[in-house]
C-alpha cells in the first residue's frame, strides 16, 4: 500500500480567522487527510508577535516571525495577514517556489488580482480566494465552476455584514444611523474606524472580484463606482418602508447594452460594477437578509435566478471557506494536475456609472398648487424617463397656515445619465421646495 503523501502548510497571520484555520488543521487532521488524499501538516504560523494573546490555544513552537523562511519550504500557503504588503511579496514568492496559495485578502485580490493570476499561471499553481467574498458562503467556486457553461447577466450582493446590520437596525427599530453604528461597534460587527465598511470600500473590493469571475474579464477596484451608507437617514428608511421597500447596500455587476440588459434603453455595451445604497421591494429575496448576514443573488441566461445565503464574516465561517480552498488545492497537488487557471476569455469594458441602467426613487417637497404634477411629469418625459409610480402626501403647517406636498416617485429603468439629468432639472423648477432623497432601485 502506497504511503500517504505529506504536504507542508504555511499559515501567514493568526488573527480571528487564522487561529480558527490553525485549529481545524490540528483538530481535524484525519478528516482533512482522507478528503485531500494527503496529510496536511501545519509547518508554521508567521506572526508579528509570537507572544500576543489569541483566542485559540495553539502550540507555541508553531509560531515564527520569519515568514520568508516559512514560505520557502511550503507546499501550500494560506495568507490571512491582510493589507497589500508584505502579503503580495510573500504570495508571489510562494507561487514562484511552486506552492499553491489560498488567501482571504479581498483588498489585494481586487487591487492586484491580474498580476497574481499571471504569476500563478506561470508557476502552474493554484490561486484561490473563496474567503475573500461573503465569508462562509461558497460563491466564487459556483460562479467559476458550476456556472462556467452559462452566461451570467447580473449579480446583486449583500457582501458586507456591518452595513447590512446597520441598515437592518434602522429598518426594524427606527434607529438613526449613528445609533445603529454604535450598536454594531458594541457587538463587534464594526471596527472602531468603520470607514471601510460604511463608505462601501470593503464591498467595492468584493464587487470587483465577483465581476471578474462572473464576466471572465479582469476588473480592478478603480472600475467600481462606490457610495456608502453614511448619508442614509432614518427618514429615508421610513419613507422606503412606507413605499414597500427596504434599503440595502448592494454590490452590483451587470451586463449592459445588447448583451445583457432587460430594458429597451440603449447604452454602450459593457459591464457596470457599482456599490451603493439601493431600494429593494420587500418581496425580493435579498430584502429578507437580516443582521450581519450576507447573500448573493445571481441571474443567468439558463440557470435563471439563484441565491446564496449565509454568514459573511467571523472566524469559524471564514475559516470554513479557507479550508475548502485548501483541500481543493491539496487534491490538485496530489493528482499532479495543473493549477486551476482563471478564465478571462472575455474582454468586456467596465462601463462608467453614467451608463448603468437602473431605477430611481426620488423624494420631493413641492408647493401644493395646481399644475405641479403635470410640470414634473412633463419634465421627466422630456428627459426620456418614465414614471412608474407617484405618491403624494399633503402636509399643513399650522403656524403659517400653508400647505406643501411630499411626492415620492419611482421611475422605470433608464440610464443613470438620463436619471441624474432629470433630477438636476427637477431641482431647477420653481415649484420644488427641496429634493429630499434620491436613491437607486433594483428588483422592480
Amino acid at each position: 500500500m502506497t504511503e500517504m503523501r505529506t504536504l507542508k502548510v504555511a499559515l501567514l497571520g493568526c488573527g480571528n480567522v487564522g487561529a480558527q484555520v490553525a485549529r481545524i488543521l490540528i483538530d481535524d487532521a484525519g478528516m482533512l487527510a482522507s478528503r485531500a488524499g494527503a496529510r496536511l501538516e501545519l509547518a508554521g504560523i508567521a506572526v508579528r508577535d509570537v507572544d500576543a494573546p489569541r483566542d485559540v490555544d495553539l502550540p507555541r513552537e508553531l509560531f515564527t516571525t520569519d515568514a520568508d523562511a516559512l514560505v520557502r519550504d511550503a507546499d501550500l500557503v494560506i495568507e490571512l495577514m491582510g493589507g497589500i504588503e508584505p502579503a503580495r511579496t510573500l504570495i508571489v514568492a510562494a507561487m514562484r517556489n511552486g506552492a499553491c496559495v489560498i488567501t482571504g485578502n479581498k483588498a489585494l485580490v481586487a487591487k492586484d488580482g491580474p498580476t497574481l493570476h499571471e504569476e500563478a499561471d506561470k508557476a502552474g499553481v493554484q490561486l484561490s480566494y473563496e474567503a475573500a467574498v461573503a465569508g462562509a458562503i461558497p460563491i466564487l467556486r459556483p460562479i467559476r465552476d458550476s456556472l462556467s457553461g452559462d452566461r451570467i447577466t447580473r449579480v446583486l450582493g449583500i457582501v458586507n455584514g456591518t452595513t447590512n446590520f446597520i441598515l437592518d437596525q434602522m429598518d426594524t427599530t427606527g434607529a438613526q444611523f449613528a445609533d445603529a453604528l454604535a450598536e454594531a461597534q458594541r457587538l463587534g460587527y464594526a471596527e472602531a474606524d468603520p470607514t471601510a465598511d460604511v463608505e462601501g470600500h470593503d464591498a467595492a473590493s468584493k464587487a470587483a472580484i465577483l465581476a471578474s469571475l462572473s464576466f471572465h474579464t479582469r476588473f480592478a477596484l478603480e472600475d467600481v463606482y462606490c457610495e456608502g451608507i453614511s448619508s442614509v437617514t432614518a427618514a429615508d428608511i421610513a419613507a422606503a418602508k412606507d413605499a414597500g421597500f427596504v434599503i440595502k447596500l448592494l454590490a452590483i455587476a451587470e451586463k449592459l447594452g445588447a448583451e445583457g440588459t432587460k430594458t429597451g434603453t440603449k447604452t454602450d455595451a459593457g459591464v457596470s460594477v457599482r456599490v451603493h445604497p439601493t431600494l429593494l421591494p420587500r418581496e425580493h429575496p435579498l430584502a429578507a437578509v437580516h443582521g450581519a448576514f450576507n447573500a448573493v443573488f445571481i441571474e443567468a441566461e439558463n440557470a435563471g435566478e439563484l441565491m446564496f445565503y449565509g454568514q459573511g464574516a467571523g472566524g469559524k465561517p471564514t475559516a470554513s471557506a479557507v479550508m475548502g480552498d485548501l483541500v481543493s488545492a491539496a487534491r490538485s497537488l496530489v493528482l499532479d494536475g495543473p493549477g486551476r487557471a482563471e478564465t478571462t476569455t472575455g474582454q468586456v469594458p467596465a462601463a462608467p456609472i453614467s451608463a448603468a441602467v437602473t431605477s430611481y426613487y426620488i423624494g420631493l417637497d413641492v408647493a401644493d398648487q395646481p399644475g405641479v404634477l403635470a410640470r414634473i411629469a412633463q419634465l421627466f418625459a422630456e428627459h426620456g424617463v418614465s414614471i412608474e409610480t407617484m405618491r403624494q402626501t399633503i402636509h399643513r403647517d399650522s403656524d403659517s397656515q400653508t400647505e406643501s406636498a411630499e411626492l415620492r416617485i419611482v421611475t422605470h429603468r433608464a440610464s443613470e445619465a438620463a436619471l441624474a439629468a432629470t433630477v438636476q432639472a427637477v431641482k431647477g423648477l420653481d415649484v420644488i421646495n427641496t429634493v429630499t432623497s434620491v436613491l437607486r432601485v433594483e428588483g422592480v
